[in-house]
């Protein structure tokens, strides 16, 4: 695709330059945006700069030199009309604790972290209203879907879903990144968009562990189904709309997840179900897989929710140490019930 398409020219910071920073920050600039990516360690900047693409995080994509990338939150934030925020969402605050002093007043914050931090339990949208002005959280809007950062830096054709409170924001985010490659759909389900996002890492982590003990695509349409169910009402006890669970940030999000093999949550809940430790498995892979802290804070908010979520209490289980066999016999033994989405 050309780079000179679709001319737009606004200035984007682009905070996190993990495998989905990198990519969101590729599809702004290819667009003409001002993009200044931020990445945590000045070794990944001085390795983009050296080899011309992010070899930790997204290897043979090429990164252009004309997209700026700096270890300064100062230099990547000040004067931005729009930030886009990638790091993983337990980093979330302590990172906009110091980005929040060099945001302009009238910036858009795009948040396209999907988790909740563990030890709150608070979903981005409630992290951010801790750095951000009144009238900066008028305008906050998610970004979520199905959406591999790969295939999006390919320019794989791509659906996602943005989501705000307000129609406007969702517009300007909606025409930020829209491109003839990259669909984008508007929301105004923050808290479903959000916990979609969330939620589905950890059905992936049991499909995952289901692939590894060499079970079949029944079981995964089971995990997929019932999953969905589950993220369905622990979404709806939290205040989101059940239909966003039908729609990219909840069953689309989710199917990718649960089948890819570029899922970083299921490569994990494989492996865990090859009998690999979670301990060997965290230790050998560099991104972040957020289902691994994800599951945990679900499993709070659905005590306190009062949702029961049978396959993310085995998921956590399985985590702490479980045999993945039993914790199957335990879904599969459970009491029979009506098939019941309440």
């Amino acid at each position: 695709m050309s780079e000179d398409r679709n001319k737009r020219d606004v200035p984007v910071a682009v905070v996190g330059a993990g495998s989905w920073g990198t990519a969101l920050a590729l599809l702004l600039h290819r667009q003409g945006h001002e993009v200044r990516l931020w990445a945590f360690g000045e070794e990944v900047v001085r390795d983009i700069r050296a080899r011309g693409e992010n070899s930790g995080y997204l290897p043979d994509v090429p990164v252009p030199s004309s997209l700026f990338i700096t270890s300064s939150l100062e230099e990547a934030i000040a004067g931005a009309s729009v930030m886009v925020s990638v790091s993983p969402s337990q980093y979330v605050s302590g990172i906009m604790d110091t980005a929040a002093q060099y945001l302009d007043p009238e910036v858009q914050v795009i948040s396209a972290s999907k988790g909740i931090e563990i030890r709150t339990l608070r979903r981005m949208d409630e992290v951010y209203r801790d750095v951000l002005a009144a009238d900066q959280m008028e305008q906050f809007t998610v970004l979520s879907g199905p959406s591999f950062a790969v295939e999006v830096a390919r320019e794989v054709p791509t659906a996602v879903a943005v989501a705000s409170r307000s129609a406007d924001a969702r517009a300007r985010a909606q025409h930020l990144f829209q491109t003839d490659i990259f669909r984008v759909y508007t929301n105004d389900d923050v808290v479903g968009v959000e916990l979609g996002g969330a939620l589905k890492n950890v059905i992936a982590l049991a499909a995952g562990v289901a692939a590894g003990l060499g079970f079949g695509q029944n079981t995964l349409a089971a995990l997929i189904t019932r999953g969905l169910a589950e993220m369905s009402r622990l979404g709806v006890a939290l205040g989101a709309k059940r239909e966003t669970f039908s729609g990219l940030a909840g069953l689309g999000d989710l199917v990718l997840t649960c089948m890819g093999e570029l899922s970083r949550n299921r490569t994990v809940g494989y492996r865990l179900g090859r009998g690999e430790s979670l301990d060997e498995i965290l230790a050998d892979m560099r991104a972040v897989a957020e289902g691994v802290h994800t599951t945990p804070a679900v499993q709070e908010l659905a005590l306190r929710a009062g949702v029961e979520m049978p396959i993310a209490t085995e998921v956590q289980a399985i985590l702490e140490g479980r045999d993945p066999r039993e914790a199957v016999q335990n879904l599969l033994q459970r009491d029979p019930k009506p098939e019941d989405w309440a």
